[in-house]
């Protein structure tokens, strides 16, 4: 019997069958970008779906096929910029946002998963500030994380077509990283830092820990009483007013400059074992960090 947990490829019973195992839905968002001569342009949205099928696989749920167009963009060649990084307004991204999540309520699921494989500040703002918002207005939890704040204790704190970035797709999308191109690059490969660094290996190491991570949510969400699910949302507007504070007194990327902390890189553990208080004191202490840095 064939099975698939792709949204776009299931015929209805499938969908139905899906659905009862486990009532998740996982939403992918990236762009098209520059990302270097060995990257593919559609690196963000690639990587983000990716792994949430590999999770979905494992652990259950329906994956939405993803959205290519965010916030920002370099200014480079093939790269689609949607709305401008550095603006406070958003027309587009938030009210897509809005409606999908909306529509997932309304078809029934009972946790919403938006995984942005697209680091702008804005853009992990935006998506963080909508779930938190969402889960407010529609009463299930929707979490709204970029893949790597699952991974920042394994090493892996985001970067632009850097050694996480390239060691994720070329474990999850082999064919689309050709690492020998990188020596033509006056960026990127300026030195030999990315190329030497990057592995397929250390993207497993990665992806392993992601999906395993996004498999506990995706399970565990759909049951959160009101208490939890109220919890999850306090600490989630945590981590985002240390984000928007630091932007508004400092400079925009303020707040990922101390996600290096120890206590921050726990915030992937902390979320899966729902210690929210926890995850709201290093939200504290990131903004402590932040003022004394100004």
């Amino acid at each position: 019997m064939r099975e698939t947990i792709q949204w776009e490829r299931m015929l209805p019973h499938e969908f139905r069958c899906a659905f009862e195992k486990l009532p998740t839905v996982f939403l992918p968002l990236g762009t098209v970008e520059w990302h270097g001569e060995h990257s593919a342009l559609g690196l963000d949205s690639l990587k983000a779906h990716a792994l949430c099928v590999r999770t979905a696989n494992q652990s259950g749920g329906i994956v939405h096929p993803p959205i290519y167009g965010g916030m920002g963009g370099l200014d480079k060649p093939a790269t689609i910029k949607m709305e401008a990084e550095d603006s406070w307004e958003n027309y587009l991204l938030r009210p897509w946002l809005e409606k999908m999540t909306s529509e997932f309520h309304r078809l029934g699921f009972r946790s919403i998963i938006i995984v942005t494989g697209h680091y702008g500040h804005n853009q992990q703002i935006v998506v963080r500030e909508v779930a938190v918002r969402m889960s407010e207005r529609l009463q299930i939890p929707v979490l709204g994380i970029p893949e790597y704040w699952l991974a920042l204790d394994a090493g892996y704190l985001g970067d632009h077509a850097g050694i996480g970035e390239t060691s994720l797709l070329w474990h999850l999308e082999p064919h689309l990283v050709a690492i020998d191109r990188i020596r033509n690059d006056p960026e990127y490969g300026k030195n030999n830092h990315i190329e030497k660094g990057s592995s397929p290996r250390l993207g497993q190491k990665y992806t392993d820990l992601i999906t395993k991570r996004l498999g506990c949510l995706a399970k565990s969400m759909p049951k959160w009483t009101e208490e939890k699910r109220t919890d999850f949302i306090t600490a989630e507007r945590s981590i985002l007013s240390a984000q928007v504070q630091g932007w508004r007194t400092h400079h925009p990327w303020s707040a990922w400059q101390n996600i290096h902390l120890e206590s921050v890189k726990q915030y992937g553990k902390l979320l899966v074992e729902e210690k929210f208080d926890q995850i709201i004191e290093l939200s504290k202490q990131l903004k402590v960090k932040q003022n004394s840095n100004r």
